[in-house]
């Protein structure tokens, strides 16, 4: 069975979801990010899994539930800190960011053993990614891959393809970087924690 991590930051004002800044302010994306960590949570616990683990930079909060694991970020960019995560686990291994309220326990329900590949790739609207498996996590698949850019989703996938992994694509999401995202993710979305704040934050704008 796999093993299920969720890469997150503490949902902080001033530390997570910069871009939701204007309109939103820092506290109201910090909501946002908390409402979006909280759907992804509850995804992954709903999820079959051999292990839960959140991957986590500051600490947690009410947010968190029962059942997961709570590991700290190493030092290093983003590509480091990804290869880490998977350095910690000893059989397949599933990665996902906080970035995707949307995701559903359906999509993290995958296996390895028999169907064929050895690797799951989830490509991101923005050309990065939002899941990442592997049968049998490497972390070197990782190190040296540029993070943040509009072909860092390509890069990776090229570097699975390159070491021989046979991959398996999965559905393409769209992150929540920017308001128009929000709007975008909550409307495909409508019974989530997220596009339930977003609802919330829409109200009180209006006032």
């Amino acid at each position: 069975m796999t093993t299920l991590l969720v890469i997150a930051k503490e949902p902080r004002p001033g530390r997570v979801k910069t871009r939701l800044t204007p309109p939103f302010t820092p506290e109201e994306a910090a909501a946002l990010a908390e409402a979006a960590l909280t759907d992804t949570l509850r995804a992954v616990a709903a999820a079959p899994a051999r292990r839960r683990v959140l991957v986590l930079d500051g600490e947690t909060g009410p947010w968190l539930p029962p059942g997961f694991d709570v590991v700290p970020q190493c030092v290093g960019g983003l590509d480091e800190r990804l290869a880490a995560a998977f350095a910690g686990c000893d059989g397949p291994a599933l990665l996902i960011g906080m970035d995707t309220p949307q995701v559903t326990q359906e999509l993290l329900t995958l296996g390895f053993d028999g169907y064929g590949y050895d690797a799951c790739f989830g490509p991101a609207e923005d050309g990065g990614f939002w899941a990442l498996g592997l049968a049998h996590p490497d972390p070197a698949l990782l190190r040296g891959v540029p993070m943040s850019t509009p072909t860092t989703g390509a890069e990776q996938r090229a570097r699975l393809v390159a070491a021989g992994l046979r991959v398996r694509d999965l559905p393409r999401l769209r992150d929540v970087d920017t308001a128009d995202d929000a709007e975008a993710v909550a409307a495909t979305a409508p019974h989530s924690c997220f596009a339930a704040e977003l609802t919330r934050l829409r109200a009180v704008a209006r006032r």
